[in-house]
């Protein structure tokens, strides 16, 4: 796949456009050496290119993959962690809790692209995502409580609306890892892919997504979000108020122009 474009955030996070996926951005952990733990810079970077992600308009899909050939993201440096004070902590908290809803608020579909491992907050970035595709070497987990934290990144309140409160606090509280075919039979991953092949399907999904209308995609995934945890009547008002968004978009007016003359739309995106 021929890369076409390459902004670099910082040192270890890169966003990449492909050849024939104009609509498509990949969003690259490379920080190979460190296995992807999430340092001070490299949560800062994760940031940045998720607020300039959010603002491109062109951008229709996101695919978060990483540059390690065995590892997702291993979470926390904790080897940075190590040499903090206590006040050093609480002045990296904003910053690490910028990264992962970074990625939680961006406003496009989002698929994580897993193999190896992806625990802690490596685990919490896929979390943040919209659909996980993992391959046959991904190990999952939320280890934090063997450490003497807890999941930070988001995980304690994504992960029960994953698997139910019941597994997701057995997960937790035992800080177990969970490899790729019991991750999928739990629900922790979307789709199971053969080694290798997580981020061609990532990319490959995120390219089916974006061909659809760009204005229907992000309120969808308004909807999708803001309903959740809402009763159903709550909920359907959430949607109603997504529908009114895009009833009298360009988008609708090309899309149902196209499938009454029979051809592909061309989206204005507006």
């Amino acid at each position: 796949m021929t890369v076409t474009s390459e902004q670099r955030f910082g040192e270890f996070v890169v966003v990449r456009r492909h050849e024939g996926q104009d609509h498509v951005a990949e969003l690259v952990l490379d920080r190979p050496k460190a296995m992807n733990a999430v340092s001070t810079d490299m949560a800062r970077s994760i940031a940045a290119a998720c607020d300039a992600l959010g603002a491109d308009r062109d951008v229709r899909a996101t695919v978060l993959t990483s540059s390690h050939g065995r590892a997702f993201c291993v979470g926390a440096d904790l080897k940075e962690r190590n040499s903090f004070s206590d006040a050093d902590l609480v002045r990296q908290r904003p910053t690490a809790r910028a990264a992962y809803t970074g990625v939680l608020e961006l406003p496009m579909p989002v698929i994580a692209a897993v193999h190896g491992f992806a625990l802690g907050g490596g685990f919490e970035l896929a979390l943040a995502c919209d659909v996980i595709v993992a391959d046959a070497t991904a190990v999952v987990g939320l280890p934090e409580v063997s450490v003497g934290v807890i999941p930070g990144g988001g995980g304690t309140q994504l992960l029960p609306r994953r698997v139910g409160a019941a597994r997701a606090a057995e997960l937790v509280f035992s800080a177990r890892r969970v490899e790729a075919a019991e991750a999928r039979e739990l629900g922790l991953v979307d789709e199971l892919v053969e080694a290798g092949r997580d981020r061609e399907e990532a990319l490959a999904l995120g390219a089916r997504i974006a061909a659809n209308s760009p204005v229907g995609l992000r309120a969808a995934k308004k909807a999708l979000r803001l309903g959740q945890g809402l009763d159903l009547r709550a909920g359907l008002e959430v949607e109603d108020a997504a529908w009114r968004s895009v009833a009298f978009s360009g988008d609708r007016a090309e899309g149902v122009a196209a499938f009454n003359e029979k051809r592909h739309p061309d989206w204005p995106g507006e």
